[in-house]
């Protein structure tokens, strides 16, 4: 068998969620969270993410998701828990703010200063949240990997 260089996996440039319906989809996301729409059409949007996107499909219809969920980092992960309840979205059991949303697809909600993920600051800054900081844990874990912020 021939050798070959294998490409080094480096990171997500979006997710795809299969919804229903786009627009209601939309409008379902948007009493959780602000965002910005990169683009839309009848089948597909687009859901800005800075340097990266979340990207709703039209035409879920497989079952609910169980075990597999992508983590969305936010800002502010009690306002999303708020903006949760306050939209009659019950978080799913366990240890970890997760919630399926009206078409099954499972999502994790986690605060961007407990993980070692980090936005680059030229990305915070277009953004209008350089204001965002790490926790003690998440710097410990970056600096392990040589990665601690300056």
């Amino acid at each position: 068998m021939a050798e070959f260089a294998r490409p080094r996996a480096i990171g997500f440039n979006h997710i795809a969620l299969e919804v229903g319906d786009i627009d209601e989809a939309l409008a379902f996301y948007g009493r959780l969270f602000k965002f910005e729409l990169r683009g839309k059409s009848h089948s597909m949007a687009f859901i800005d993410l800075g340097d990266q996107f979340i990207a709703l499909q039209k035409g879920r219809s497989q079952p609910a998701d169980d075990g597999r969920h992508f983590g969305l980092v936010v800002d502010d992960k009690a306002a999303a828990r708020k903006a949760l309840e306050a939209a009659g979205v019950t978080p799913l059991e366990g240890p970890f703010l997760d919630f399926r949303d009206p078409w099954g697809n499972r999502i994790e909600i986690v605060g961007y200063d407990n993980i070692q993920f980090t936005k680059a600051p030229n990305v915070l800054r277009g953004m209008g949240l350089t204001h965002l900081a790490k926790n003690d844990k998440a710097k410990k874990e970056l600096a392990e990997k040589g990665m601690a912020p300056e």
